[in-house]
């Protein structure tokens, strides 16, 4: 198979182990866009191209140029509202993103600043280091369990299942809100359909892991998070846009909420942004899925599903576009992110 190789803004070292370069490019013919001529390249390579990985617009002209063209791989891990997917699967092009290499990491991240939430550890860790620390039962005022507590999640996709799991050893009741899924496939996932109002309204600690869409914008705002019991944890590993950022703000400042997100609005955050000094939230500067071993999955992944389609198997590793809701998603790319 010919495949046009356009990762930015990816590298390829990012997101290939040297052996799974080395099988790639063994296995392959591989044509490496110039990102200096890269209207060019697509214009020569694109009509006898089999399979393209890019994040590249892909409109009705070039798609209608790329004849052969079997499916694209975004390895930024974005669907992004760039390409005609219409047309793509009109024509039976699979659109394709291993998105889901993240999933374990941020799930990860998450857990941790959930616990450290309910136990104040970061808290307790800048008390002790400017000798104001509490000893004992004086230094656990807010702390609480996460074993037996209620949980909630806002999305219930590849994250939500992996830190679902992960939480599996604290017994507590968990209740995920996602319309994009039924009550009966939640159920078999072992947590509880709930509204986004049970969610809110009955749990300690809530996990925001939703994509993000055109419906769900702000869907965290002054009157959502006003639901939420007081002293209740609200952990952002999603998208900011799900959240009304000045709505997590005044509420952190309060101390009625304690809020941990990985995420923001604009990033990098300017020096002189008022929420560095926001007190109430534990920050994290969007890392959580930015480890060695889940970038270099990627790569995996695709070597997975381009086996299968040179088998004309169809593709099951990366997820695949679907046309119900691919053009509702509203993922930022990577460098604006």
């Amino acid at each position: 198979m010919k495949i046009l190789y356009d990762p930015e803004p990816r590298t390829t070292e990012e997101i290939f182990s040297v052996s799974d370069r080395a099988e790639f490019l063994k296995t392959y013919e591989v044509i490496e866009v110039d990102p200096s001529a890269r209207d060019r390249d697509y214009e020569v390579h694109l009509p006898e191209t089999d399979i393209l990985i890019s994040q590249q617009a892909m409109d009705g002209a070039r798609l209608d140029s790329a004849k052969k063209l079997r499916a694209i791989f975004n390895v930024e891990t974005n669907f992004l509202p760039n390409i005609d997917y219409e047309a793509c699967l009109a024509r039976g092009v699979h659109v394709l993103t291993p998105g889901s290499v993240f999933a374990l990491p941020v799930a990860e991240m998450g857990f941790g600043m959930a616990l450290s939430l309910a136990r104040n550890i970061h808290g307790g860790h800048g008390d002790f280091v400017a000798g104001r620390e509490k000893y004992g039962l004086q230094g656990n005022a807010q702390a609480e369990l996460l074993t037996g507590s209620e949980i909630g999640f806002i999305g219930f996709g590849d994250l939500g299942r992996a830190l679902f799991r992960l939480l599996a050893p604290f017994q507590a009741r968990v209740r995920a809100f996602d319309p994009w899924l039924p009550d009966g496939y939640l159920r078999r996932q072992g947590v509880e359909p709930a509204s986004l109002d049970d969610v809110l309204t009955k749990s300690r600690c809530v996990f925001v892991v939703a994509s993000t869409t055109t419906q769900n914008n702000h869907l965290l705002n002054a009157d959502t998070l006003a639901r939420l019991k007081d002293g209740a944890m609200l952990v952002l590993l999603s998208r900011a846009a799900v959240a009304d950022f000045r709505a997590l703000a005044a509420e952190a400042a309060s101390g009625r909420l304690r809020i941990a997100t990985d995420v923001f609005p604009v990033e990098p955050v300017s020096p002189q942004d008022p929420i560095r000094g926001t007190p109430g939230i534990l920050f994290s500067a969007h890392r959580a899925g930015a480890l060695t071993s889940a970038l270099q999955a990627i790569g995996a992944h695709v070597l997975e599903d381009l086996s299968l389609i040179a088998h004309n198997l169809p593709p099951i590793t990366c997820r695949r576009a679907e046309r119900e809701t691919v053009m509702t998603l509203r993922s930022m790319p990577i460098e604006g992110s």
